[in-house]
């Protein structure tokens, strides 16, 4: 069986890489420490710029925390959903639920009809709902493409149960799309569990900074620090590795 294999990132040289590894699709964000949010305009188009063959979808998810949303931010992801079809994003990656953890019909409906002919995906909110076939019923309903989920657990191998139900339960009506501590040794068995046609994953790699000149005294974030001269970047060879894991 053929696997659709989507990287998540948060940089142009993760398109790059993923498209080299030869993946069919990435999903762009910005501070993945956050779970991933809004990329900037000019990352988007930078990405879509360097990149001929593999998809780009643009998460829209203005702050990290939970994914109950007051109208200004609703607006503002009304609006950047607009952008990413302008600048030429394959898709959207969206996500709202309400304070009883059902999915926020109204707000998809929204962002849904900002994307027009844009590919959708419910993103990871999915796994914070209280009734996940009763949210996957109103995601088939709203006509969205995928859902991405750890099967509401720490991981999507854990989840795999809960997965395998949800594929069942979908038929060919919207895509499941495992992720969530996606590697290469367990890939496999994700997707024999689960029967994911599917997966995404993050390759990431630490990379000393180029900095030559460093201050080790003051920091650029809060207290939960990470190093100020490492960078996570997207690695090739990992994406290769699940994929080949996978494959077997």
């Amino acid at each position: 069986m053929s696997l659709t294999h989507e990287i998540c990132i948060d940089s142009v040289e993760g398109a790059i890489a993923a498209e080299r590894a030869g993946a069919q699709r990435v999903e762009l964000c910005a501070a993945l420490f956050d779970g991933g949010l809004t990329p900037t305009l000019g990352t988007v188009r930078a990405a879509l710029a360097a990149v001929s063959t593999i998809r780009v979808h643009v998460i829209i998810r203005p702050r990290g925390g939970d994914f109950i949303f007051d109208e200004h931010e609703i607006a503002a992801m009304e609006d950047d959903v607009v952008v990413a079809r302008e600048a030429g994003a394959h898709g959207v990656v969206i996500g709202a639920l309400t304070p009883d953890g059902a999915v926020d019909r109204a707000v998809c409906e929204r962002l849904i009809e900002a994307a027009g002919d844009l590919s959708i995906t419910f993103h990871r909110a999915f796994d914070m709902t209280a009734d996940p076939f009763a949210a996957l019923d109103t995601l088939i309903d709203l006509g969205v493409d995928r859902v991405l989920t750890s099967g509401q657990d720490t991981t999507a191998l854990e989840g795999a149960p809960l997965i395998a139900d949800l594929i069942r339960h979908a038929g060919d009506r919207i895509v499941i799309m495992p992720g969530g501590g996606i590697t290469d040794r367990n890939v496999a068995r994700v997707v024999a569990e689960t029967g994911a046609r599917e997966i995404h994953f993050a390759a990431l790699a630490p990379e000393p900074s180029p900095a030559v000149h460093r201050n080790p005294y003051p920091f650029m974030g809060g207290e939960l620090r990470r190093p100020e001269y490492e960078r996570l970047v997207t690695s090739g060879a990992d994406i290769t590795s699940v994929m080949t894991a996978a494959a077997r």
